[in-house]
């Protein structure tokens, strides 16, 4: 079987669409399966649909990577998005042919160099992991390359000023989706203080400052990745051998927070595509954790204690999409500030996003740190509910309760503290003092355990026991679970 490269098309007779050549007009740090199936379809979109006549060079950000697979390709690789929209199982199948190559810093520091000296070159998209915006000042200006993606992109940056530093118009629109709060401007304050600690020129800094935009983004679509177990059917049913096929969720949204100008230079709307360029990327960033992490959160936990294993059968019954449901709809929504008919909407999406037929996430997976997760994403709403309507917000309060029957271990394993589940043992994986606490509490009655979690500030920030019949009515809901089950209280709350 032939490899995926844009000979083997031609022989095909390929009908769909391709992008042979264009000018590299974006340079993309970061090559593995969620950039390729996020940016780079959208890329190949505006290409399509809106004439952005653009191809992308990949850099890996690390020295293992996938650079010489994609170079074998041509640069081209099969996306599936699939799942449900309106209502509808859509499996989409689409060859991404924005991509002309991918280097290998490590091996080819001075091509990666060379990029920089393209005028053509305008936007850089990242995506390096939540620990690549990072500073070590053990980088230097000579290492080729330095070790940090901000120093590496420092360096690039400094090409491109002693090549055009002197005409305007030649900075970068820097567009970066790692997960962390503010990433567009946290990666700018790293390469500031790279070029401090360089001793680079005040004409540079203030280059880096006035000639480019470092967007922070909110981005929205789980990366499902190569699909090992069905790659063998796919290319045959192909007719080609693609190494690198990428596979993720039907819906996506990108939301880049710049200046109004950007839509004239990156033709989205043109194109009819779901990104958003606004002054504010944090309310989207909001609804998001709040209503699709929120949701997860304080469902999964009584949903697995209730005997579900993934998301998707949760969504199969009706009490627990149910529980789920009113926990968003009532509690959630009222808390946050964009207009009712958007948060519903996405919150519908939501649930068509938790009944994709092509994913099988695992509620256990999901359970990970589950203490921080309950502080970042349901917290917020459950303040908020108090604050806006002076009492507790039931399921939200039931939530609580199954993330403490959820920690009820008896002793320690190898990876985390063993619970147990209708007679099946589970792990409960988190930080090493949050485990050590509950099975410190281990044989608490459920009032002096409600009132230990409620209180311990080291989890909350704050005590929530001092949130008036919080630990009172948490206790009693752990009181239910022990006689009932997880599955009841969801039906009590409905």
């Amino acid at each position: 079987m032939k490899k995926l490269c844009y000979e083997t098309l031609k022989e095909m007779n390929y009908e769909g669409y391709l992008l042979e050549n264009a000018p590299e007009r974006v340079l993309q740090f970061g090559e593995g399966n969620f950039l390729r199936a996020f940016v780079d379809y959208f890329i190949d979109m505006m290409n399509e649909k809106a004439g952005f006549h653009s191809k992308v060079v990949l850099c890996q950000p690390i020295a293992p990577g996938l650079a010489d697979m994609i170079n074998e390709q041509e640069g081209l690789y099969t996306l599936y998005l699939r799942g449900f929209e309106k209502g509808q199982k859509v499996n989409d199948k689409r060859i991404i042919s924005c991509v002309s190559r991918c280097l290998n810093p490590y091996s080819q520091f001075q091509e990666l160099l060379d990029c920089a000296k393209n005028p053509d070159l305008r936007f850089i998209a990242c995506n390096t992991t939540e620990a690549g915006i990072a500073y070590d000042p053990a980088c230097k200006l000579t290492d080729a390359p330095a070790e940090t993606y901000p120093g590496k992109l420092t360096q690039f940056m400094y090409e491109r000023f002693q090549v055009f530093g002197k005409e305007a118009g030649k900075g970068f629109v820097i567009l970066s989706c790692e997960l962390i709060d503010n990433n567009g401007k946290e990666l700018e304050k790293c390469v500031l203080q790279y070029a401090k600690l360089w001793n680079l020129e005040d004409d540079f800094i203030r280059w880096i400052k006035e000639e480019n935009i470092f967007c922070s983004t909110l981005v929205d679509r789980i990366v499902t990745g190569y699909p090992r177990n069905e790659a063998e059917e796919i290319c045959r049913e192909n007719g080609y051998l693609d190494n690198i096929i990428d596979t993720g969720e039907v819906f996506g949204f990108w939301v880049i927070e710049g200046p109004e100008s950007l839509k004239e230079e990156l033709p989205f709307e043109k194109a009819g595509l779901p990104v958003l360029i606004t002054d504010d990327h944090k309310p989207y960033k909001q609804r998001k954790v709040r209503i699709l992490n929120g949701a997860h959160t304080s469902m999964v936990l009584g949903a697995y204690l209730a005997g579900e294993d993934i998301v998707r059968n949760c969504m199969e019954d009706e009490v627990i999409q149910g529980f789920m449901n009113k926990t968003i709809y009532d509690e959630i929504i009222p808390t946050l500030t964009l207009p009712k008919d958007e948060l519903e909407g996405f919150a519908a999406s939501v649930t068509e996003r938790f009944k994709n037929p092509f994913i099988d996430h695992s509620l256990l997976a999901i359970s990970l740190n589950s203490t921080s997760k309950w502080k970042a994403r349901v917290m917020p709403s459950f303040k908020g509910y108090v604050d806006k309507f002076g009492k507790l917000p039931p399921c939200i309060t039931a939530s609580f309760a199954f993330y403490i029957a959820f920690y009820k271990g008896k002793k320690m394993g190898e990876d985390g503290m063993i619970g147990q589940r209708k007679g099946n043992e589970y792990t409960i994986k988190d930080d090493a003092s949050i485990l050590e606490f509950y099975l410190a509490h281990k044989d608490d009655d459920n009032k002096t355990l409600a009132h230990a979690v409620c209180s311990n500030t080291d989890f909350w920030g704050e005590d929530l026991s001092l949130a008036a019949g919080f630990e009172e009515e948490v206790a009693k809901y752990l009181d239910m679970i022990d006689e009932k089950g997880t599955y009841e209280v969801m039906k009590s709350c409905l």
